[in-house]
């Protein structure tokens, strides 16, 4: 059976956090993954990015089943239901704010902090990366959006060995907006 060139963005995803890693000015194409399933999302109204064209979730998938780095174990029902999936976004999206707030710092006049925060918190230099060839904003920037993507690729991975491979997509945040507007699509469908 021929497999379909969908199946292979899971590579991309590898790409991404290879990339990040050897310059950090290479965080903004995260940017791509950040608007693309928004866009599907308001424009069919379904999942159809999360279900067919997330590379992490393909990546997991492959890491968990093929590789057998899952327990398989189905996900707890805490992380199911909607105030978890809600209250993870909104702390998510916080932590987004600030990134740009610390963005907008470093624009003011502030010096760039070249450190990657891993899990908010553990602070991973980044020293060897050249960011002279830009403003300080815009690799402050590449800093902060290369933390949430590994942290939430960290997050991902950690699920994903203890429970079942895609157990990150069920709170996944790109997932819980996506829900949200193809919920509220399809609503507005229903009035009209």
């Amino acid at each position: 059976m021929k497999r379909k060139w969908n199946e292979y963005l899971w590579i991309v995803s590898v790409i991404y956090l290879v990339l990040g890693f050897i310059n950090i000015l290479f965080a903004w194409l995260g940017l791509i993954c950040f608007f693309i399933p928004l866009v599907v999302s308001l424009s069919k109204g379904n999942k159809a990015y999360c279900n067919t064209y997330c590379g992490r979730g393909q990546m997991l998938e492959i890491l968990g089943r093929k590789y057998e780095f899952s327990q398989q174990l189905l996900s707890p029902k805490y992380l199911r239901k909607k105030v978890f999936r809600y209250g993870f976004l909104i702390f998510f999206l916080i932590m987004f704010l600030l990134m740009l707030w610390n963005t907008y710092l470093v624009y003011s006049g502030a010096p760039l902090k070249q450190t990657i925060t891993l899990l908010w918190s553990i602070k991973l230099p980044w020293e060897w990366t050249n960011t002279s060839m830009v403003d300080p904003a815009i690799a402050q920037f590449a800093f902060g959006f290369y933390s949430i993507m590994l942290t939430s690729t960290v997050l991902g991975v950690v699920t994903m060995i203890i429970f079942k491979p895609r157990s990150w997509c069920v709170y996944c945040p790109m997932g819980t907006m996506t829900q949200l507007i193809s919920t509220l699509k399809n609503k507005e469908k229903e009035s009209t």
